[in-house]
């Protein structure tokens, strides 16, 4: 994106309108912790997907037997453990189908395109980007709440020294009258 200054980058035009909009006096860091992404990025997603086929196989066999015992047994006793499995399956379905549904919303959010050759973005290449943007936003949102500190740390100090330039008052001593001042005159 073109900049009148050669120094800001979207990613720090990124960080402006979001500290001048979301400060606040105690600003949490918005984005995943770089580390966390780097650690997605190093994991073997094959493996995750081996084991997801894996249990697609193990639900397909818990609904044959879920169907095996419903067939079997009575109607009076059939009730509680339908609805329960019927739910536990269910569950499933819709958690292996909204995991790859997620990914693939994520994807088209941020705008992230599949290299050349190939078919889809790989979550490997994907956390690989997204940890080297929050790694450099990271470090400019450390800068830029330090500055912002300071401004407000100067600005507080000069609102004091106003406040007491403007309450100047003059401290007279207090003029004794009691018992012992009237003794001590005498004296």
């Amino acid at each position: 994106i073109p900049a009148s200054q050669t120094s800001v980058t979207l990613q720090t035009s990124l960080l402006f309108s979001f500290l001048s909009s979301f400060m606040l006096e105690t600003c949490v860091y918005p984005l995943p912790e770089p580390h966390d992404l780097f650690q997605a990025s190093q994991l073997k997603f094959e493996d995750f997907q081996k084991d997801l086929a894996r249990l697609r196989k193990d639900l397909r066999a818990c609904i044959s037997e879920v169907e095996k015992v419903c067939k079997i047994s009575d109607e009076e006793n059939l009730e509680p453990f339908k609805e329960k499995m019927d739910d536990f399956l269910k569950q499933g379905k819709l958690c292996d189908n909204w995991c790859i549904f997620r990914f693939l919303e994520l994807t088209v959010f941020f705008s992230v395109k599949a290299k050349a050759g190939e078919k889809e973005v790989s979550p490997n290449i994907f956390f690989s980007i997204w940890h080297e943007f929050s790694s450099d936003f990271k470090d400019q949102w450390k800068k830029e709440n330090k500055t912002i500190l300071k401004e407000r740390l100067k600005a507080a100090e000069e609102s004091f020294r106003q406040a007491k330039e403007k309450a100047s008052y003059s401290v007279k001593p207090k003029q004794s009258s009691g018992i012992k001042a009237k003794l001590g005159m005498k004296i």
